[in-house]
């Protein structure tokens, strides 16, 4: 907990645990208000666990939600009636804290200087300065009227693999280039060794870094959600209402992984056998759950696409049908791989060397099949099977252990912005990785459209082709680096080998180095060795730091920008424009 003390009856926090709930209550908290909605994100504990906590505690709960970035008059009003109605001391919180501190300060206009206000908040560790208009005349204020108080060249919206990497391959090109990051948290995950933490063979501390010594040197860290886009006036909206000015803008979030979009899975996930590599917290449950099975069945679930890493559900499987094996036990567990799609792998020339360990582990392949709901405390699964004709029917499956990948969908701010396609995803080309309408815009990694493997290694080869493109932009030119779909899957199909799938747009190999070296199709220990000792080093050492050996972005020739281009540079008649 990070509690923070904004006035004698108030103290604001970023979000809680049931757990928490119990040590607020021991330092002498006496109530709650609730300003987060649920549903915000995958790993944010449920308004009603921490309500039944509460409850055990002796403290009352006041549920005042605010839409992040939208923090209007009304909720105000509700936050200071819920304030003067609870017994106090209250404990406040939303995501990172910020929106309970901005209902704090607009509850206190009128009542305190602007700059009491402000001064209180920056004391707490919230800087509310772009409050400052909308606290000097609130009646006055429109919502989302605000101008901007500060604007960057660069602004980039996500601290994960992509947005890190785009801001260092950026710096590499051309150092002082005036670029902030958005981003709310705190931690960096290495993502990709969540599978080897699920199999026994990481640790899951070795997959996390402080986010503060990853943002590269130089770049400004705006430590706050973005809540939304406000595209013809060139900002974005942060979850306090602050807006940021950019002249381009690179937007790599990340996307929503929907554990609500499986009934009862939530409530499960972590206890009665089920568990997902999909989590930091949840993959080293996946290993204590593989060395404790002897026998009965054991599910792995794949739900449609697009997700990130297509192959991680069947890597959690082989890995974990590797140590059964080398147990014993193997032969006492009915395996199966239950996957919404039609096929193991999309790319043909990797299912070969893939159904051979399908056929030695024993596997049931179970396709277009989707897991739909859970009972946990009855271990049974329940599937959607769809039949040759297209006809659906549910059914049910017990199960000891189950591996769930959730369903996956774009983040809500992006999805319902005007940067977002039919689908939700940021729509860019899928070559330049430009928007299709503003072209200061750019988007990459999970957030986008391009139609290629969702992985790390597509990001690597993104970050390059985004990072000279933006630059090309803020000279006026036309984007002239492309992206040609690379995305790269090392399948973990037992401890010691794995098969290397690396391809391009339409399932094209795309071989980083020779197949004499290292032939991706067959299970290799070189391709072993590669995923568990060098490329953790080559994401956090090189990637991240814009190194990029053998990720340089092919180079067209230059062609004149167009006048929409043009235009969407010219950030001085922009602004004059919003203002």
């Amino acid at each position: 907990m990070d509690i923070k003390t904004i006035a004698p009856d108030l103290s604001v926090s970023p979000q809680i645990t049931a757990q928490d709930v119990g040590v607020a209550a021991s330092q002498g908290f006496r109530s709650l208000i609730i300003n987060r909605p649920d549903g915000e994100s995958a790993d944010q504990p449920g308004r009603t666990a921490i309500e039944e906590a509460a409850r055990r505690h002796g403290m009352e709960v006041s549920y005042v939600p605010v839409v992040s970035g939208k923090v209007t008059d009304a909720d105000v009003e509700a936050f200071d009636k819920a304030l003067h109605e609870l017994p106090a001391p209250a404990l406040a919180y939303c995501r990172t804290g910020t929106r309970s501190a901005t209902l704090w300060a607009l509850s206190q206009a009128g009542h305190l200087s602007t700059d009491a206000i402000l001064k209180t908040a920056s004391g707490a560790g919230y800087d509310l300065s772009g409050l400052r208009a909308r606290l000097d005349a609130r009646d006055k204020a429109a919502e989302g009227g605000i101008g901007p108080v500060k604007s960057h060249d660069v602004v980039i919206i996500g601290g994960g693999a992509a947005g890190i990497s785009t801001a260092a391959s950026i710096l590499k090109r051309r150092k002082g280039v005036d670029i902030a990051i958005v981003e709310p948290r705190t931690e960096h995950y290495y993502q990709p060794g969540w599978t080897l933490v699920g199999g026994g063979v990481f640790k899951r501390e070795q997959t996390e870094r402080p986010m503060v010594k990853l943002m590269p040197k130089g770049v400004q860290w705006i430590r706050s959600a973005c809540a939304g886009f406000d595209p013809e006036r060139n900002q974005v909206i942060l979850e306090d209402g602050e807006r940021i000015g950019y002249k381009t803008l690179v937007v790599a979030p990340g996307l929503k992984l929907n554990w609500d979009g499986i009934e009862g899975l939530k409530d499960t996930l972590g206890k009665n056998g089920v568990t997902s590599n999909y989590l930091f917290d949840m993959a080293p449950y996946t290993w204590e759950l593989v060395q404790a099975m002897k026998g009965g069945r054991a599910l792995f679930t794949q739900p449609p696409m697009p997700i990130k890493c297509a192959g991680a559900p069947q890597k959690a499987m082989y890995l974990a049908c590797d140590a059964w094996k080398r147990k014993g036990v193997l032969k006492d567990i009915d395996v199966e791989f239950h996957n919404a799609g039609g096929v193991i792998f999309g790319v043909k020339e990797y299912v070969p060397a893939l159904m051979k360990y399908v056929d030695k582990y024993g596997i049931d392949l179970c396709f277009s099949e989707t897991l739909v709901a859970v009972d946990g405390e009855k271990k049974t699964a329940f599937f959607d099977v769809k039949d040759a004709d297209g006809n659906v029917t549910r059914q049910a499956r017990e199960f000891d252990m189950m591996h769930v990948c959730p369903p996956q969908t774009s983040l809500d701010f992006v999805a319902n912005s005007p940067l977002a396609n039919e689908a939700g995803w940021v729509d860019v080309s899928g070559e330049t990785l430009q928007h299709t309408q503003y072209g200061n815009v750019f988007g990459l990694g999970d957030a986008g459209s391009t139609p290629n493997a969702k992985t790390a290694a597509a990001v690597r080869k993104q970050a390059p082709v985004a990072a000279h493109n933006v630059l090309c932009v803020l000279d006026g030119k036309a984007p002239n680096a492309i992206y040609n779909g690379y995305g790269s899957c090392p399948l973990t199909v037992e401890r010691g080998k794995i098969v290397l799938a690396e391809f391009a747009y339409g399932g094209k190999l795309d071989p980083t180095v020779p197949q004499w070296m290292l032939n991706g199709t067959k299970p290799t220990r070189a391709a072993w060795f590669l995923k568990e000792k060098m490329l953790p080093n080559i994401y956090f050492d090189m990637m991240l730091r814009g190194t990029e050996t053998l990720a340089k972005p092919k180079l067209l020739p230059h062609r004149p920008a167009s006048h929409e281009a043009q235009q969407a540079v010219d950030f001085k008649d922009a602004s004059s424009k919003a203002a």
